[in-house]
């Protein structure tokens, strides 16, 4: 039987020597893994060595991945916006074991007078499903957000458990920098100011409402319902959990229901607020850049040995283990980062923070080895963590240095 042949994709960008087995494995990623677009950046000891793009960015209309095209990267944003929170522990305006609520008094109701700052960013408070219904319009207003996410009940006794905050996160945080920032900033705003304007990148947390369109890939999602033939790839506590309307897990993703659906986040409504836990958009070399910075020192925004240190050092589990109360398999958390753990290893060692999105997205610092590292695409996959595409090229990376 006759086979239809695709074009090669041409690959654009540039790697230094050493590193072309990266370029190779994001050629076979469009040969052989069926990427439609993508982008892959890594920085090694504070220099630019893969800036690598390809593919379409329109699925519709066929245009393809430029230089500066713009992606959203679900929950990759988590790390971005965690930057902004380690900034704000720098300057002195908090610590990570005073309890929240010393710098956020309404967040005391409903049980979580005792939480701290370091609970609440590794998922351990259980407060990642919101109780009220947040439409647009309420997510626009930082003070209607507050007012919604410091009531909500805990769904476990905060510090025994955890599980993974995927869209409540980022609200908890925006609120906490808030609170401590003398501007009174959203965490949008504040990464903005103390983060991408100092390292000159391009990533927002909420579009600017003029930003052209074109520049931003169009998202290939899968539906909710083709997990169910993909269950070899996600674990099936999670997806059967992710189904079912009655469970923890559901509720996590469903609120506000305009993202209840992958594709919902081609919306521009949804792109232009600020969801710190799922909707930042940027240049991928940029994220590499930023997670570059975090890997080096941080000297360019001044990022003290104490922020950087607590980044690095191992997590503090939950006092019940680390089984995932929301993603149903053994997790580790820490400030805001995923940590290594056994079935999701990435970096030299313990000291490597980042977050995976959902899709394959993934961005991490390794201060062992000096890398910033950051791979995003528009064609979402069916993987918690290491999607084939990005894990073939970290790997790739490790190979090189070795």
């Amino acid at each position: 039987m006759a086979s239809s042949v695709q074009a090669p994709v041409q690959v654009q960008g540039t790697v230094a020597p050493g590193f072309e087995a990266v370029r190779e494995e994001f050629q076979r990623n469009f040969a052989e893994r069926k990427e439609l677009g993508a982008a892959c950046a890594v920085y090694y000891r504070g220099e630019k060595v893969v800036d690598l793009w390809g593919g379409v960015r329109n699925k519709l209309t066929g245009e393809l991945w430029e230089e500066d095209t713009m992606i959203l990267v679900f929950s990759s944003t988590k790390g971005m916006a965690s930057m902004g929170v380690a900034v704000a522990h720098s300057r002195g305006l908090f610590d990570y074991d005073e309890r929240v609520a010393t710098y956020w008094p309404e967040f005391a109701q409903a049980g979580k007078e005792q939480v701290t700052v370091r609970q609440l960013l590794s998922h351990q408070a259980g407060v990642c499903a919101i109780a009220e219904p947040l439409d647009i319009d309420k997510l626009a207003d930082p003070d209607k957000v507050a007012a919604a996410i410091a009531k909500q009940k805990p769904a476990w006794e905060p510090g025994t458990r955890h599980g993974y905050h995927a869209i409540s996160l980022g609200w908890y945080e925006s609120e906490l920098v808030r609170r401590v920032d003398p501007k009174h900033r959203t965490i949008g705003q504040f990464f903005q100011d103390e983060v991408a304007k100092p390292l000159g990148v391009e990533f927002y947390i909420g579009l600017p409402q003029d930003f052209p369109q074109a520049r931003i890939a169009r998202l290939d999602p899968y539906q909710k319902w083709q997990l169910l033939f993909n269950m070899d790839k996600m674990p099936r506590p999670f997806v059967m959990a992710f189904l079912n309307p009655t469970t923890i897990t559901y509720k996590s993703f469903a609120n506000p229901k305009i993202i209840g659906e992958p594709a919902g986040y081609n919306d521009l409504r949804v792109q232009q607020l600020e969801l710190p836990a799922s909707n930042g958009i940027g240049q991928v070399r940029d994220m590499a850049k930023a997670y570059s910075e975090f890997a080096t020192g941080g000297k360019q925004l001044g990022l003290r040995e104490e922020t950087l240190n607590a980044l690095k050092q191992p997590a503090t589990p939950p006092r019940d283990g680390l089984l995932d109360v929301v993603l149903g398999v053994e997790t580790i958390f820490s400030l805001g980062y995923a940590k290594p753990f056994p079935s999701f290893r990435f970096g030299r060692g313990a000291q490597a923070f980042g977050t995976p999105g959902a899709g394959g997205s993934f961005c991490f610092a390794d201060p062992e080895a000096e890398i910033g590292f950051a791979y995003a695409m528009n064609k979402t996959g069916f993987y918690l963590w290491d999607d084939p595409r990005e894990k073939s090229l970290r790997d790739a990376v490790y190979r090189c240095l070795a």
